[in-house]
């Protein structure tokens, strides 16, 4: 087994087999099901195991015939047999490899979560009002990229600055492989170009910081009514049409853990709240995840996407028209990337995070 899979690695997979029919049986028998268990979430974690599992057994099927077509050829007993044998290994050790492969993708998915929606705050850091520029074109380039790749682009919160830009801006992004992509976006970006209030046309350099948050499900955070305090308040929008003339927007209050969150995206109250609180569950979940992992929190900030928000991960060179990934030391073309063309970009960041979090497993 060594051979194809790392000890830990198949360690792993042992324990996720045990535990796929240790549920196996807990669905069929009401009977061993611990206080607070359902069917429900049951099924789901079986359905998470499920493919990963059977990939496992194939493997280990494939590897027993592996090491007996070995054995077979080594004997000598039959020379006949023997050569089957022997011109069966190549194709059964590339089916096996290709199965590593597999799984090791299904595993790193799943660490990675990246079947998730995910939550996008954008803030506007040391830059003054080009800093909050810089955070709208860093929005409008997600929202493009998002297109790109069929997701839903839903605002959530949003704060204004003077001249277009924006001190700070929630938006959600929905559809398949969101957070697998998203999740290398955490931390801090810099831009360096004239901005439009440089009457001398000096380069300068500002910033914004990026968090991407996997958006939490509902049976994932357990969320007191009793905890929390809700108030509305009008909505504040560019004008016009946009402004609601009644208390429509949200703002609702963690008490325990002081988080704040707020939605006037919509003009309907009961909306509002309900993506507020979409909002809050996403970063309770960050919260307790971040005090689970704590004492990983060196390692995180040495992998790819480990969502430090301090860290510069990325610099935006306009007049030089150059994305530069630090992470991973490459260039881009920023014109392609403000344009939403960031499947390259994302490309490279897969490849090499794929490498580092092998290791991890």
């Amino acid at each position: 087994m060594s051979e194809y899979l790392r000890p830990r690695i198949a360690a792993k997979l042992d324990g996720m087999s045990a535990r796929l029919a240790e549920l196996m049986a807990k669905a069929s028998n009401p009977e061993l099901l611990r206080p607070g268990e359902t069917f429900a979430a049951i099924s789901k974690e079986m359905g998470k195991l499920q493919s990963t599992v059977e990939r496992y057994d194939g493997l280990r099927k494939l590897i027993s015939q592996i090491v007996d077509n070995r054995a077979l050829i080594d004997s000598g007993e039959d020379k006949e047999l023997a050569e089957l044998a022997r011109e069966e290994l190549p194709e059964l050790d590339r089916n096996a490899r290709a199965l590593v492969d597999e799984i090791i993708d299904g595993l790193l998915a799943e660490a990675s979560q990246g079947d998730r929606n995910a939550v996008v705050e954008i803030r506007a850091g040391t830059g003054g009002e080009e800093a909050a520029l810089f955070a709208a074109d860093l929005m409008q380039m997600y929202q493009r990229f998002a297109d790109r790749m069929g997701w839903k682009f839903e605002p959530i919160d949003e704060s204004p600055s003077d001249i277009g830009g924006f001190k700070e801006v929630v938006f959600e992004l929905r559809g398949e492989d969101v957070f697998k992509y998203m999740r290398f976006e955490s931390g801090g970006h810099r831009v360096q170009r004239v901005p439009v209030t440089e009457a001398q046309g000096r380069v300068h350099t500002s910033a914004a910081t990026v968090a991407v948050l996997p958006e939490a499900e509902e049976v994932e955070v357990d969320v007191d009514e009793r905890d929390l305090r809700i108030d509305t308040y009008r909505s504040s929008g560019a004008g016009g049409q946009h402004v609601n003339k009644t208390d429509s927007a949200v703002r609702i209050t963690h008490l325990p853990t002081g988080v704040v969150v707020q939605c006037q995206s919509e003009r309907s109250q009961h909306k509002n709240r309900s993506k507020a609180m979409s909002t809050l569950r996403t970063r309770l979940l960050e919260l307790e995840r971040e005090r689970v992992e704590g004492d990983r929190s060196q390692q995180r900030r040495e992998q790819v996407g480990s969502g430090d928000r301090n860290a510069r991960i990325r610099t935006y060179n306009f007049p030089q028209n150059r994305l530069t990934d630090h992470r991973i030391g490459q260039n881009f073309s920023l014109e392609h990337c403000v344009e939403g063309k960031l499947e390259p970009v994302f490309a490279a960041l897969l490849a090499d995070d794929r490498e580092r979090r092998i290791e991890d497993l």
